[in-house]
Formats: C-alpha cells, sequence, structure tokens
C-alpha cells in the first residue's frame, strides 16, 4: 500500500511505518553520538515509561535504553493498522524501538492499553514481577484528552481560559493565515474535569500501585513532564484550564516525595515543541512557529529527543541535579532566556498573514508535524508499497 499523509485538523489520520522507523533510528543515532554516560549516582537500569510512543515519551525510552543501556517496559494506547487503515505513528514507533532495542540485548517490552484503568496498572505490576522483578524509574509521560476512572465515571479534558475570556493572533494552520483566536472561560465542572485528565490524580495512583506491590527499588525516581511558557501564552496556558491541572501535577510531586521516602519525584518542565497535543492549543501554534525562528538562528534550538538527551544524560546524572526554586528540573531555559522572549515578543507584535513566512518558520513548523507520523524523511521513498 502506497501511505501519503492525511491531515484534518491538527491530526494526520495517517502514519508512514518506515518513516517512524527511521524517526526512531535517527533519535537513537542521536543518543548513541552524545558518547558514554558519566553518572556521580547510579544509573537507573530497569525503567517503566508510562505513555511511550511518541513525543517526550519515546523520546525519554530512546534515552535511557541506548544512553543508560537500560531495559525498558512501556506502556502505550495505540492503534494496530488492519489492512485499510495504517496503525498509529506511536504503533509504528513502539515496533521500530523494540526492534532496535532487542538487536543490541535490551529488555523492551510494551503493554498496549489504557494507563489510567486498573488493569492496564495490575498487568504493569505482573511483567514487572515476572520480567524485571522493580524498577528504579518511572516516567509518566501520558497526554489524553480523556480519563475514566476507576468507579466508572469519564472526563474530557478541556481548553480553555479561566476568569476571563482571552483574545489574541493565532494561525491557521490549514491555510497559513494569522487569525484571532477567542477562547471563552472553562466552568468549575471543565476546570474540574481537565484537573482529573491531566493532573497528578493518575501518577499518585501508579506510584502507589507500584510501592504497594513492592515492585518499585529503593530510591527510585520518577519523573513527570510540563510547560510554563511566556506571559504570552499565559491566558490559554499557565492560567487556563490546562494550567490548573498542572499546578494539581506540582501538587503531586509534593504528595508522592512525603508519602515514600524512598521515591524522588520530580516535574521536568520541558521547551514548547511540535506534538499532537500543542498542535490543538490556540494562539500556541503561532508561537511555536515564531520560537522555532528564533532558536534557531541562536543556535539554541532543540526537538524531543535532544530535550531528553540533555535530561537524562546531564541533568540527571548528578548526585544533587539543579532545579529552580520550585524544585523543578529546567529543561526551558534556553527558551526562556531573555533575549530569546524579548525576541519573539517583538516578532508577535509584527506578524501578519503577509509576512508569516519571514517572521516565522512556518517550514520548520510543518516539518515536524509531518515527521511525528512518519513523512518528510528524505531518504524515504514515499511513493514505494509498504507493509502498514
Amino acid at each position: 500500500m502506497v501511505v501519503s499523509p492525511k491531515v484534518k485538523s491538527f491530526i494526520c489520520t495517517t502514519a508512514h511505518p518506515t518513516g517512524c522507523r527511521e524517526s526512531v533510528k535517527r533519535q537513537i543515532d542521536y543518543i548513541k553520538s552524545l558518547g558514554k554516560v558519566t553518572t556521580e549516582v547510579s544509573a537507573p537500569k530497569k525503567i517503566l515509561v508510562i505513555g511511550s510512543s511518541t513525543g517526550y515519551g519515546l523520546a525519554s525510552r530512546i534515552s535511557l535504553a541506548f544512553g543508560y543501556q537500560a531495559d525498558t517496559l512501556g506502556i502505550m494506547f495505540e492503534r494496530e493498522g488492519n489492512g485499510r487503515r495504517t496503525a498509529t505513528a506511536g504503533w509504528y514507533n513502539t515496533k521500530a524501538f523494540e526492534e532496535f532495542a532487542t538487536a543490541e540485548g535490551l529488555y523492551a517490552k510494551s503493554i498496549n492499553g489504557d494507563a489510567f484503568s486498573q488493569e492496564i496498572k495490575e498487568q504493569t505490576v505482573k511483567t514487572i514481577k515476572e520480567d524485571l522483578g522493580k524498577v528504579d524509574m518511572v516516567v509518566y509521560s501520558l497526554a489524553a484528552p480523556r480519563r475514566t476512572t476507576a468507579d466508572g465515571t469519564t472526563y474530557v479534558s478541556t481548553l480553555k481560559t479561566v476568569g476571563a475570556p482571552f483574545q489574541n493572533k493565532s494561525i491557521n494552520l490549514e491555510e497559513n493565515i494569522i487569525t484571532e483566536a477567542s477562547i471563552p472561560c472553562a466552568t468549575d465542572e471543565e476546570i474540574e474535569a481537565t484537573r482529573k485528565v491531566m493532573g497528578g490524580e493518575d501518577w499518585i495512583d501508579w506510584i502507589d500501585a507500584l510501592k504497594e506491590a513492592d515492585v518499585l527499588a529503593d530510591n527510585a525516581v520518577t519523573l513527570a513532564y510540563s510547560y510554563i511558557g511566556p506571559e504570552l501564552t499565559y491566558p490559554i496556558y499557565y492560567e487556563g484550564s490546562i494550567g490548573q491541572a498542572k499546578k494539581h501535577l506540582y501538587q503531586s510531586c509534593d504528595v508522592i516525595n512525603q508519602k515514600h521516602n524512598s521515591v524522588k519525584a520530580y516535574i521536568s518542565v520541558n521547551k514548547a515543541l511540535v506534538t499532537q497535543s500543542s498542535s490543538a492549543i490556540p494562539v500556541v501554534p503561532l508561537y511555536i512557529s515564531i520560537l522555532y525562528k528564533v532558536m534557531k538562528e541562536a543556535g539554541v534550538h532543540e526537538g524531543c529527543i535532544e530535550q531528553m538527551g540533555r535530561l537524562f544524560l546531564d541533568r540527571l546524572t548528578k548526585a544533587e541535579p539543579e532545579t529552580d526554586e520550585n524544585g523543578f528540573l529546567r529543561l526551558d531555559d534556553w527558551e526562556m532566556r531573555k533575549d530569546i522572549q524579548d525576541k519573539v515578543l517583538d516578532i508577535w507584535k509584527q506578524i501578519s498573514t503577509e509576512n508569516l513566512t519571514t517572521l516565522a518558520d512556518l517550514d520548520g513548523y510543518w516539518d515536524d508535524f509531518y515527521k511525528m507520523f512518519g513523512f518528510h524523511y528524505d531518504n524515504i521513498d514515499y511513493d514505494a508499497d509498504v507493509e502498514i
């Protein structure tokens, strides 16, 4: 079957298996290029990655497997191909990762299912007991639009403001034109639902379940990922419904640290990148397009794998990792540099449909978007038949 990209709104409904494999290979090659890792503490060797098939979760798994030579168990929620339609990119990514890791003698198993569910938690515990004994690191990188809790209630997250509506420039990605985004206020019910989906409740549940089953090693480390961003995006992100959920995530980090003395929990605040999640947030894609241009010109642009390489192969190799006043690991430090943000804001004030392609990196944005689904790799023949 010849597979071409089919883009609808902010999602691509097809994925290219050979392209996804190439994406994984290039990320592995990058981590290997960093050389042997020297750590001040015992490097994690058995790792659980919850949300392991795309974006930061996949980059984490690659960094840990090929940087530390660690055995990894991944949790994903992806769709297999069926002959009429392709699998999801995350499915192909995971199969490629398992192939490369196994070829190097690394344990690489994945569980496909709803990470929020008790069933998947129990299956994970069983797998750890049988295959790994205990894990010494847990990466929580779950990005999902909805969550069904143990009592059967389904919560759906909302991309809205809190307190007052918000209007600002945005971008119509299908037509590449500047538009005006108007984001309404979330209700209390919508804020609570977003907190249930994107907050830290499930992260706590995972650590509790692993600890209770005695499959979490003493002095284990666990991480969850977040984003803060500049004041420009505060109303829709940091102070919006998502931001309220992230505040709960930060509180959950404190809960884990207080509840389990033998576990060290961290929040890693990462930079803005093109992901399936960020593409859906009004205002943010335009900000990212400008940010890409500014950071590339300054020579400090990073993708997911560069960010996770810096996190795991640099920051977390220290006995006392550098954190900010909140205890956060700041991988967004280059994004938030004053010279970078001043330039972004200056461009933001000037940008229009007429100068969009000059002042923003639209090509870079779309290139990253298509590569998430295995397209736009220059060494792949996209006119050739592939097995889906």
